[in-house]
């Protein structure tokens, strides 16, 4: 009778030379499946009986051979963690970040406005990412604003770039206003960041202040652009009166000016100099260094035609870098960005030819005017500084500090083979509960052995007693 199934309960050896095959279902968690020609014998060498064809060894009591357990639950609530051991062999691996949870503040220590982009998982390649990101998509933006403008014919003749033409202004703040989202993007995508943390501390505007700031600007900066349109008509300079559509004009500023003030600084008080001060790290020297680089780029990417217009709006850049210190976010600056250019254009609006807004700055009325944009910035800035007592602004992030924090434990209900002496990486400090079965005495987390059912006896392998070559 060879190659047959089994018919039915086993009630012994076979005859010599009858090889009988195990014909039926697999045993529930067999761990290997049937061996092809079980029972029959091997060609090429004496019979030396059949092999065990019945069914397969099984622990006690019916139990499969390896029986998967629980995982283990984590620590209680409240536990410390402690760096396990390493792995044998080599050395330690590194710790991977704790992930934040959904509403926690992405920061183990309270940081300052320009260190904001060294969440806990900061990585140096991230700002160089962003920076490299809205390079090519601001670039892509302003050239399709530029261009809806021309297909549509609203827009105007740039081969004569006057600014106190509405629609020369429209277009160019409307170019400039596109940053702002893209800052954001930069935020959103290379840093995996909230976009609120590119405005100030809290993670988003803080809308109580720009009342404040804003009276203080007019008050410091009003006083010194009306010494210094003063101070041109005293020249030569003649009024020409209000410009050609003075109410476009006033309507364009008034409504896009704010926001394109505040797309610079998004730019270069927020993420550039955000980025510089993060790469170098050193609390006083990242913050010094990002504002004096980005006031020498915000001053170059007006193209100055002189060198007192360049250090005119170099010290412009370096007040606004100071308030955002000051105050922990962009607010600040936005309003004295924002109250400049609002003046500069209602004014050349009014007064036409008589103050023109791309002026060059040469000789003693140059000097002169220089100087009292100086006086202005320093003032608003002291009085950005004394006025910290009374507005309270936040100068530092909300925190949660993880990095001691242990990490969960499986989720409930998940199964899985423990092998012996298995070990977590990270150990569990605190003091194990009453009756823990978990705990050693040098404070690991540790999981026992198995308790299951034995391994099956070798002797009852399929595969046959041991020293026996099938």
């Amino acid at each position: 009778m060879t190659g047959a199934g089994w018919p039915g309960p086993w009630t012994g050896r076979p005859a010599n030379g009858a090889g009988v095959a195990w014909g039926g279902p697999p045993y529930a968690g067999q761990p290997y499946a049937a061996q092809p020609n079980a029972g029959q014998p091997d060609a090429g060498r004496p019979d030396t009986g059949p092999s065990y064809a019945g069914p397969p060894a099984t622990g006690r009591y019916g139990a499969p051979p390896q029986v998967p357990i629980g995982m283990p639950a984590g620590p209680p609530p409240g536990a410390v963690a402690v760096p396990g051991p390493p792995a044998p062999g080599g050395r330690g691996r590194r710790a991977p970040r704790p992930v934040t949870p959904p509403g926690a503040p992405p920061f183990d220590a309270p940081q300052s406005y320009p260190f904001l982009m060294r969440a806990r998982d900061w990585a140096w390649w991230r700002p160089a990412l962003g920076l490299l990101l809205f390079g090519v998509v601001y670039t892509v933006a302003s050239v399709v604003v530029v261009l809806v403008a021309f297909v549509t014919g609203t827009g105007p003749d740039l081969g004569f770039v006057d600014l106190t033409d509405p629609w020369v202004l429209l277009v160019t703040n409307l170019s400039l206003i596109v940053a702002i989202p893209i800052v954001w993007l930069c935020w959103a995508v290379p840093h995996g960041l909230r976009i609120g943390w590119s405005s100030s501390v809290l993670g988003r505007l803080r809308w109580r202040l720009f009342l404040p700031y804003t009276w203080r600007a007019v008050a410091t900066l009003g006083a010194a652009i009306a010494l210094s349109v003063a101070l041109s008509l005293l020249t030569d300079e003649l009024i020409s009166g209000p410009v050609p559509a003075l109410g476009w004009l006033l309507l364009v500023v008034f409504l896009t000016t704010p926001l394109q003030s505040a797309a610079e600084e998004y730019l270069f008080r927020g993420y550039l100099s955000q980025a510089i001060a993060a790469w170098i790290r050193a609390p006083r020297a990242g913050p010094v260094v990002a504002a004096v680089v980005t006031a020498a780029l915000f001053s170059s990417a007006h193209l100055p035609p002189d060198f007192l217009t360049f250090f005119d709006r170099f010290v412009f850049g370096l007040a606004a870098s100071a308030v955002v210190s000051l105050t922990g976010g962009l607010e600040a600056a936005i309003v004295l960005h924002a109250v400049n250019n609002v003046l500069v254009f209602v004014i050349a609006g009014l007064l036409g030819d008589g103050a023109d807004t791309d002026a060059t700055l040469t000789g003693l009325e140059g000097l002169l005017v220089v100087l009292l944009d100086v006086v202005a910035m320093g003032a608003y800035v002291a009085v950005v500084a004394r006025s910290r007592s009374r507005v309270q602004p936040e100068l530092r992030s909300p925190a949660v500090d993880l990095r001691g924090a242990l990490p969960a434990g499986p989720p409930s209900g998940a199964q899985g083979a423990i092998g012996p002496s298995t070990t977590y990486a990270v150990g569990y400090a605190g003091a194990p509960p009453a009756g823990s079965p978990y705990a050693r005495p040098s404070g690991a987390w540790h999981v026992p052995e198995p308790t299951g059912p034995p391994p099956p006896d070798e002797r009852w392998s399929r595969r046959g007693a041991p020293g026996r070559e099938e």
